[in-house]
């Protein structure tokens, strides 16, 4: 019977090929659609799960990780005077203008953190160095933002608006697909960038230049502001998060309560619910997780409307031998098991080159554009179930056309 099966299903290479090509694109279609949602809601927690803290504390109010409100930097050290504290860090997230040198404005955003710290910037650098954001209105950003900020290497000098600032290294993986721009550098320069700096300047475009106001009330360019190194911050001064290492053997439900009572205004998560509260917003409370599904879902049907109708031809085609089996005294199983079996190789078939496209292509994207299509062996093992079911599923309308077939039409000319 098998014999019978892949004879079928290889007499015709040309149908073959176009049966194979729509399974191709329905796979394909469906692996990519699941990648880049699991790939999405991997790169939005990114900063969370590169970070070595144990608890995140922000606001009450905070709804993931790049919409919440500001705490006063007296906040970290009210958290590092609580028992079962080891070490506590500031965090501080802004959003800032970029301006790049053909005065294209980008919307980007500045991660502030603690260059001799531990807890947040365990990057996986390119080139540069963690240390090198210690100098005044530099910078570190993800490779894959070279292009949108139109900067060609380390070193190049483009405009965090009002500010001239300096490319000192980059990254890998360190970009949220559902963000702007990602710019990472000291707290001192963070806030500077932010609007901090007693010397920032009130900047507005005019006439495709950008304006800026002195303190002492004269118009500048924004090239022609004074630099003048950033502030050290004081306890008043507005952070995003503290970050905090727990004590070996510190029970984290406690110290989260602990910290909350101790610091107003606040709430502590703990870095696997930092990490589910991030995602849980991208794919639920946005139309991405209903549009990327949607997409799958559209690939199944469409692999099956292929299939089915390949399948059915098949078994018309081959109507009279399938009689002729049954002639003989096959049983309608046998038949069925001939049809499913052609089904099984067309769904192998199919997924082997499907997946190593989607492979390939996610290398391709990630290193291109930074957009992430995550295939773990759990998503290539599910694919491979729903390529099966989608096949199998489509014998069935072949099936039913071969229930009804009369021996005798074997005898009909």
């Amino acid at each position: 019977m098998a014999s019978i099966a892949r004879k079928n299903l290889f007499e015709d290479i040309p149908r073959f090929l176009v049966a194979q090509a729509g399974i191709m694109f329905a796979v394909s279609l469906v692996t990519i659609q699941v990648g880049i949602l699991d790939g999405f809601g991997r790169s939005t927690t990114r900063l969370i799960e590169q970070s070595d803290a144990d608890l995140w504390v922000g606001a009450q109010e905070m709804l993931h990780l790049e919409v919440t409100l500001p705490i006063p930097l007296d906040r970290l050290l009210q958290a590092r005077k609580v028992k079962g504290v080891q070490r506590a860090e500031a965090l501080m997230n802004r959003t800032v203008v970029w301006l790049d040198s053909s005065d294209r404005i980008v919307p980007a955003r500045v991660w502030g953190f603690n260059p001799e710290g531990q807890l947040f910037g365990q990057f996986k650098f390119v080139s540069g160095a963690i240390a090198d954001v210690k100098q005044p209105y530099t910078f570190i950003t993800d490779r894959s933002n070279l292009a949108s900020l139109n900067l060609n290497q380390v070193n190049d000098v483009g405009r965090i608006v009002p500010f001239k600032a300096k490319l000192v290294g980059l990254t890998e993986y360190t970009q949220s697909m559902s963000s702007s721009a990602s710019l990472f550098t000291s707290l001192e320069n963070a806030n500077a960038f932010g609007g901090g700096n007693s010397n920032s300047l009130n900047c507005v475009i005019q006439a495709d230049q950008v304006q800026c106001l002195n303190p002492n009330g004269l118009a500048a360019t924004a090239l022609d502001q004074p630099q003048t190194p950033p502030r050290r911050l004081n306890p008043a001064d507005p952070i995003t998060y503290v970050l905090v290492k727990a004590e070996p053997g510190t029970d984290l439900q406690a110290l989260k309560r602990d910290l909350e009572a101790a610091l107003p205004g606040t709430r502590a998560h703990t870095k696997a619910e930092m990490t589910e509260i991030t995602r849980t917003y991208w794919r639920e409370r946005t139309g991405i997780g209903f549009i990327l599904g949607l997409g799958a879902t559209v690939g199944v049907v469409v692999g099956m409307v292929v299939v089915s109708q390949i399948l059915y031809s098949s078994v018309s085609d081959h109507i009279k031998e399938f009689g002729t089996l049954k002639a003989m005294g096959a049983s309608d199983w046998v038949i069925y098991r001939v049809i499913t079996e052609q089904a099984l190789w067309m769904a192998i078939l199919g997924y082997i080159p499907s997946m190593a496209l989607c492979l390939g292509l996610g290398v391709w994207t990630v290193a291109a554009k930074g957009i992430v299509i995550l295939i773990t062996p759990v998503t290539a093992i599910a694919i491979l179930g729903v390529t099966v079911v989608m096949c199998v599923g489509s014998a069935l309308f072949a099936i039913q056309k071969v229930t009804h077939v009369d021996p005798a039409i074997v005898f009909k000319a």
